[in-house]
Formats: C-alpha cells, structure tokens, sequence
C-alpha cells in the first residue's frame, strides 16, 4: 500500500505540474524555480520523462558544433546558438546550447576525433561513423541512452525510426543498450542523370531513355559546343563531358552528386555493397566480374573524352563552378540537386534549362539502385552528463512539434524558403519516415492538382507547396503542364531561382523516381566486423587508387585481376567471412 501511495503523489505532483505549465502559456518556465521545492521538482521530473516537459530553470549544455560555409544559409542577424531552432527549442523546453567548438565538412570531423582522442567531450555532438560510436563505447565515454528513448523520443520519431525496421536500432545497440541516437537516411532513390535541355533542343536531340543515349548526346554537347563556350588557348574545348567525382561511386547510397552508379547498375555491378550474387552468396560488389565489366566500359568512355579528363584534378566545388558557370551540361546527381549546385546555375543563366532524366539500367526497361545506409551520423552524449535526455527531446522538437504540431512557425516556413542547411540546427542531422520523399511529393502533388487542402500539409509539405505554386503561376503555366513537360518549356522565366529548384526537386524529379520501374538491389551490411577495425581503410584506399587507375587508363582492365587478388589476400576473404557468418 506504501508503495501505492507513492505513485499516487509522485503522479498527482506531475499532473499538478502539467496543470501549472499549461496556465504560464508563453510564460518562461525558469519562473517556477523560485516556487515550492515540490513545484519544482516535480516539473524538472516531468521533464526528465517526457518529450516536451520543460526544464524549471536553462539548462545550458556544450555541444560540438557542425557548421557550414555562407553561415549555413541563415539570414542575417542569426548565429548558431541564436536561430529559429535554438530559439524554438528554449521555448518550448528550456534548453541552450553553449558550443564547445565550431567548425565545418572534414575539421569538425578532425575536432570530434580530438576530443575523443583526449577524452575530452562535449556535452553533447554529432559524431559521423558507426566506428567512431564503437569506439566511445569501448572507452566507457558516452551515456546509455535507453530510458532517454523510451521516454522523451514523442511517438512520432519512434514511428520514424520503425519505418526503417530493426536496422537503425541495430546499428546504434550493444549489449541491449541504446548508446547513440541515429539520424536517418531516407530513401533518396536511384541517381538522375542531369542534362541542359536548351543544349539538347538546339542540337536537335530527343530525351535519353539508356546510358548509350546519355554518352550520344554528351558526345554532341562536346562536339558542337551548344553553350558556346569555345576553346581555350591551346584550343582545348572548353565545355567538358560528365563530372565525375573521384569517389566513383557512392559507399552508403546516393547521397552524393557526380558518381557513377546508375553506369555500374547497367552492369548489374554495386561497388561498396554487400550483396548477393547470383548463387546466394554475399559478396563485395567492387570485386566481381560485374564490377571489372563496367570498369572497363567507363575507361572507354574516358577515353574518348565523354568523362572529363581532368576529372582526377577536381574538387566538388570546381566542379559546382564549371556547372554555375555553363562550361558542363551533363552529370548524375540525386533528386536534390535544383538546390545544389543548379539553382545557382540558373540564377546566373535564367535560359539554363536543366532537365532530370531516368535511365534504365537493363533492357527490360527498369532502373535498378542498391539500398542506402540507414544512418549517417549519430548523436552521443558525454558519459556522466547530468540531463542525457536533452538530445532525444531535441529531436522530439525538431523532427515532430516543429513540423506536425507548431502553431507559429513562420520563422521555419522562412527558413525553407531560403534554403538554410540542417547545419543551422544544433544538432545537424535529419530525422524522417524512411519513405518521407515518397511522402512529401504525393502530398504536394495532390495539393497542386486540387485534390488535397494546402491547410492540410504539414509545414515542411506545406513550404515546398507555396514555392511550387509560385513556380508554376510565374511561369504563367497550369499545374498538369508543368508537370508533364517538367516546366521546361519556359524554363524559370518569371519564376525565382529558389521556385525552380524547389519545383525541379520536389516535383520533376521526385515525379521520376516514384515510378513503379525501380527495382532496389538490397546492401546486407553496414557495420563493422573486427578484421575491419585494422584493415579496412587500407583496402578501400587500395579499392579506390586501383579504380583511378583503371578508369584513366594508367593501368588496363587486367589489372583489376591484380587487385581483387591483392583485396582477397590482404584482409578481404576473412573480411567477407565475417561479414557471411554476422548474417547467419
């Protein structure tokens, strides 16, 4: 009975608290820490335990900071402890980011290393491998985040991560406990090849449909130079064939622009994956005979010029220069690329008439792609850190009440118009569905045609929704037209460049990877097996030098047999073996 009469005080105290919060409205929640002891404590319990409770006092937590260039798109005034997130966020549970370091791509990654290393963590920060997540649980350095999962991550963000199935737990659980947070990678689809359809309308060239049209109708862009770009003084032409990135190919999925995969898919070839061959073995997709075949196809290709020859000489961001700068009209690249790096190319050109384009990758007409990495990035939390709940109500804040229950939001609708990066947020990651593109396109798709209210869309749907109708009503087209012909009969004329790529990626080509055409080649294996813990690294730099080669035609096609011996010999049998007997 004792026992009983506890819960009933202890549950009474948190309803009365629930009761007083409701009553302050807008109030700050750190006016109850000079109430009552009972007050109090009972309101830093309740936010203990749940989603949205706030704290009865700031708490202030140090957080490993990832930026980005431009101040990640922010307007002016903001700052990353000073922004419609952090604001949201102290608003609703009292929480402030005081950061331990800021820093952005590879140096944030060489500062979370550091702090590792010296066992020196922030509160709370972003770390961007699975390896790196062992190896703080090894170290006994990072909290169990168990009951901060069970407790304040809303429904909403655990329906989230179910939607991915049991993989996303898998990857963030030892020995039953839940140490990280994931973020999640939602299905991107398979890579679009982009093209200047201007360029294509000049030349009087139709719409590519296989990878044999693609490399014909680059070959004519290099051949009669549509952008006039002319010739440099060595009379070099100037316009170059498909940038491509020296990573190839993508490790954990599309996620990146300027790779090669969809040309591998031709081959039925997923260099980077663990698949099943046709006998029902898993095996490395970069050392099988498919692999070797479409090496060797591509080398052709580089060899007459279609992949730009200085390809091995470019960064991403010379490659962003020679798209905004209409030197290049040609290169594969995921759903999102409108906003990266096009919407500057047609902001500089406003008649850059940049098309997607579905490509089969077998005869039958299909287009195949191999299966993302659920997880990205994760968050940890300092082992002895007094509040590890903070960073799943965070979530809870970001990736549910921001979007689906926030009555005055103007200031995140303001954000996604001018395209402010998830870096602005404090914790620089992305929580959705694992279908969420899916989603978000049926959703503003059938908003635009008439046959769902606009009201209805959630804030992020309901964002891209006006940018689109803005695109559509400037363009002075109707919604089925621009649909259909993806706009481009007019470009972005009278439309913004923001419109465009809003409507370019949302709906052209979200429209093009919703077909029912798309088979998905199914990756087996993202962890990392004990043989790997030493010898991975080497064997993907040797993976990766031995492409270079053979595709610049350093080395032929027969030394693809000299690697695969080498990658079998140095690591990667007992690699393969391991990663066999992990599926049972």
């Amino acid at each position: 009975m004792r026992g009983i009469k506890t819960t009933l005080k202890r549950t009474a105290a948190l309803a009365a608290a629930g009761i007083m919060i409701t009553l302050a409205g807008c109030k700050s929640p750190a006016g109850f820490a000079s109430g009552e002891p009972s007050d109090y404590e009972a309101q830093m319990e309740l936010a203990r335990t749940t989603p949205y409770g706030a704290y009865p006092e700031t708490i202030n937590y140090t957080l490993g900071k990832m930026t980005s260039i431009n101040n990640s798109n922010m307007p002016e005034g903001d700052t990353y402890t000073d922004n419609a997130y952090t604001r949201y966020i102290k608003s609703v549970i009292n929480v402030q980011n005081v950061d331990a370091f800021e820093a952005a791509d590879s140096q944030y990654d060489t500062n979370v290393s550091m702090a590792i290393s010296m066992e020196n963590l922030p509160d709370i920060m972003v770390v961007s491998s699975q390896d790196e997540v062992q190896q703080l649980v090894e170290a006994d350095l990072i909290e169990d985040l168990t009951e901060s999962y069970d407790n304040c991550l809303s429904d909403k963000i655990k329906d989230m991560y179910d939607s991915f199935g049991d993989s996303l737990k898998d990857m963030v659980t030892y020995d039953g406990k839940i140490m990280a947070l994931p973020e999640t990678n939602i299905t991107d689809g398979p890579n679009l090849v982009w093209l200047r359809k201007d360029w294509m309308d000049t030349l009087g060239l139709s719409e590519p449909e296989t990878i044999d049209d693609v490399v014909d109708i680059v070959s004519a862009f290099l051949a009669n130079d549509p952008g006039n770009n002319g010739v440099d003084e060595n009379g070099k032409p100037n316009t170059v064939g498909l940038v491509v990135d020296t990573d190839v190919t993508g490790e954990c999925g599309y996620s990146s622009e300027f790779l090669l995969d969809i040309i591998f898919a031709c081959f039925n070839s997923y260099p980077k994956q663990w698949i099943l061959d046709n006998e029902g073995n898993v095996v490395y997709g970069s050392v099988t005979e498919e692999a070797k075949a479409a090496l060797a196809y591509i080398s052709e290709l580089y060899s007459q010029g279609i992949i730009d020859n200085d390809f091995l000489l470019r960064t991403s961001t010379n490659i962003c220069e020679l798209i905004e700068g209409g030197q290049c009209g040609s290169f594969f690249g995921p759903w999102w690329a409108p906003n990266n790096p096009l919407v500057n190319a047609v902001g500089n050109d406003p008649d850059a008439d940049w098309q997607p384009y579905l490509i089969a990758t077998s005869e039958d007409g299909s287009t195949s792609y191999h299966s993302q990495n659920p997880c990205y990035k994760y968050v940890v939390v300092r082992k002895g850190y007094e509040h590890p709940e903070i960073a799943a109500k965070m979530i809870s804040v970001m990736f549910d009440k921001v979007r689906f229950d926030c009555s005055d939001c103007e200031e995140f609708a303001d954000y996604y118009q001018l395209n402010v990066e998830p870096t602005a947020r404090p914790l620089s990651i992305n929580v959705d569905y694992n279908n969420a593109l899916s989603i978000c396109y049926k959703n503003i798709d059938m908003a635009l045609s008439g046959d769902k209210d606009p009201e209805d869309l959630e804030l992020l749907e309901r964002s891209y929704y006006t940018a689109c109708s803005s695109y559509i009503e400037n363009t002075g087209q109707t919604y089925l037209v621009a649909r259909n012909s993806g706009g481009s009969t007019l470009g972005r004329k009278g439309a913004t460049s923001t419109q465009w790529a809003a409507y370019m990626s949302r709906i052209r080509a979200c429209s093009l990877i919703s077909q029912d055409n798309i088979k998905v080649v199914e990756s087996l294996y993202f962890k990392t097996t004990d043989t790997m813990k030493s010898r991975w690294w080497r064997l993907k730099t040797k993976e990766k030098e031995a492409y270079l080669k053979i595709i610049s035609g350093e080395e032929d096609i027969d030394y693809f047999d000299t690697f695969v011996d080498e990658w079998k010999s140095q690591g990667g049998d007992i690699i393969t073996e391991e990663v066999r007997k992990s599926r049972g």
